[in-house]
């Protein structure tokens, strides 16, 4: 019978390099299964007063997208994620157990705050190399898109509305995104010593505990996500209040002003089902990989210290 993995320690003693590797590899794979329903999503969430361009709900947006644009549509785009994800993951993962082992999290017991801690601390350092591909990711998963490749919108963008236009949403998606990484960890971390009291390898666990914790941080953070979509979109837009938007409180105050509180929650559906399986991926993805680059070694887990921070 195989030696069993003693996993648990894994994520404290593998080499930095193994854990940014592993996340790049997650998040390529994440980003690019579930980039369909993310399409939609963008769509739902976008304001527009074009009859054609409103969709209400994903099954409605779905039917329409496929019937008279084609299937292939919802994955345009998918090209910018793939190719911001990988060292945006890699930095992702890197920096979160870094920081979660400096902040005590590998200590005995659920230590809330340091994977809190750590998770903010990662997305603030991914989101900095990921925001401009996401900017064009979302222009060009538009209704109406003129882009067809990625340089193109890139260069586009930049031409006619300067740097400024990849980083404008930066701050938006900070305060979305922290929040969003801080309580995906610690909900993660949380139920996975539930769910698996052992620290045993198990794949079934992560996808569980991921899922729950990719479900969670999504419906929690969608408010965020309609503001950081209309600033992301806001020049492929009609609409001059929307091209004026500067930033978040600009935002804000235009989504309060046209549905009030339903506006908030424009593309909540898929967000969650975008996160759950994603997010479930992408922790069981990381998880098999910290073990395979490790080769499946068991390794001794540091000697534990009395909790408390």
């Amino acid at each position: 019978m195989a030696e069993e993995i003693d996993y648990e320690s894994l994520g404290a003693t593998a080499p930095l390099g193994v854990s940014m590797l592993a996340g790049s590899l997650a998040g390529i794979t994440e980003h690019a299964v579930i980039f369909p329903v993310d399409s939609i999503k963008t769509r739902m969430q976008v304001f527009s007063t074009q009859p054609a361009a409103i969709y209400t709900g994903m099954t409605q947006a779905f039917t329409r997208i496929s019937s008279t644009e084609g299937v292939s549509r919802l994955w345009r785009g998918v090209w910018s994620v793939i190719l911001g994800a990988g060292p945006a993951h890699a930095v992702y993962f890197g920096t979160y157990e870094t920081v979660k082992d400096l902040a005590g999290g590998n200590r005995e017991g659920h230590q809330f705050a340091a994977t809190a801690s750590a998770g903010a601390c990662a997305t603030i350092a991914a989101d900095a190399l990921m925001n401009p591909f996401d900017v064009i990711k979302q222009r060009m998963q538009v209704h109406g898109s003129v882009y067809n490749t990625v340089s193109d919108c890139a260069r586009t963008v930049y031409r006619t509305e300067g740097l400024r236009a990849f980083y404008l949403s930066y701050p938006t998606t900070l305060v979305m995104t922290v929040p969003f990484t801080a309580v995906q960890f610690s909900t993660y971390e949380f139920f996975k010593e539930i769910l698996n009291p052992n620290g045993t390898y198990s794949p079934s666990t992560h996808v569980m505990a991921g899922a729950i914790a990719g479900g969670v941080a999504g419906a929690v953070t969608t408010p965020l996500d309609v503001a950081k979509t209309l600033l992301q979109t806001r020049g492929t837009s009609q609409d001059p209040e929307i091209r004026r938007a500067r930033g978040m409180a600009d935002a804000f105050k235009i989504i309060w002003g046209r549905h009030s509180f339903k506006g908030f929650a424009r593309g909540l559906a898929p967000r969650v089902l975008t996160f759950m399986p994603s997010n479930a991926l992408s922790w069981v993805t990381y998880e098999g990989f910290k073990v395979l680059f490790m080769g499946g070694a068991k390794t001794e887990p540091p000697p534990f210290t009395q909790a408390g921070m």
